[in-house]
């Protein structure tokens, strides 16, 4: 089955180019492209894609708020953000609205595929940049959450080491656990920190200071 996937980029170039490549891939389908956020919008509620590819910066609407909009309607479109920017000024605040990826536009065009692929199969997205900054972001303000008692110290093992953007089979063999015992310790984790995919739970580890304990 391809994946359906909607371009929205100001930048017409940029489209272009993105189509051009994608749409040798078989299991890609370019179901249509936004040239601002507003009409990303849009065009979601119409074709309800997989995938969108959301640029940051764009007239209009921005691809934070998009993102927002977006998962507000349709929670199961899952959004990447392929952008310039890779300060966690624009990192946390994409991830927060509800973006699953993050990548930046230099990214070779294979790893983009691959990306877009993980995303669907619920794998880290993240380009490394925007994960050190989920590494390094502490909000020393937030309370230790109630949620995370709810955690058995397996499943907080597999938190930690899911926020180092590692794979199931990397988690498996970092705890000598089987990649299924793995994914059923990641399902029980979106359950019980009520999140809904592994970059929510890395920005939820992140901020509630989960590492270390």
């Amino acid at each position: 089955m391809s994946i359906r996937l909607l371009i929205a980029d100001d930048h017409h170039v940029v489209r272009r180019g993105l189509i051009f490549f994608l749409k040798t891939q078989e299991d890609i389908e370019i179901v249509g492209e936004a040239k601002n956020g507003l009409e990303a919008v849009t065009l979601v509620k119409e074709l309800q894609p997989d995938v969108v590819l959301m640029d940051l910066i764009m007239p209009v609407m921005d691809g934070i708020q998009a993102t927002r909009e977006i998962k507000q309607c349709l929670p199961k479109t899952e959004i990447m953000m392929l952008t310039s920017f890779s300060d966690q000024d624009h990192v946390i605040p994409a991830i927060e609205a509800g973006a699953a990826g993050y990548q930046l536009k230099d990214i070779e065009p294979d790893e983009l595929v691959l990306s877009i692929r993980r995303l669907i199969k619920g794998e880290n997205t993240l380009h490394p940049k925007a994960t050190s900054h989920l590494l390094t972001r502490i909000n020393k303000s937030d309370p230790f959450p109630h949620e995370v008692h709810k955690l058995t110290r397996r499943e907080k093992d597999v938190l930690i080491e899911l926020t180092k953007g590692k794979s199931n089979k990397e988690i498996a063999g970092a705890l000598y656990i089987t990649e299924k015992t793995v994914k059923t310790h990641i399902s029980n984790i979106f359950t019980k920190l009520e999140v809904a995919d592994r970059t929510q739970a890395a920005l939820y580890a992140v901020k509630h200071q989960l590492f270390g304990r």
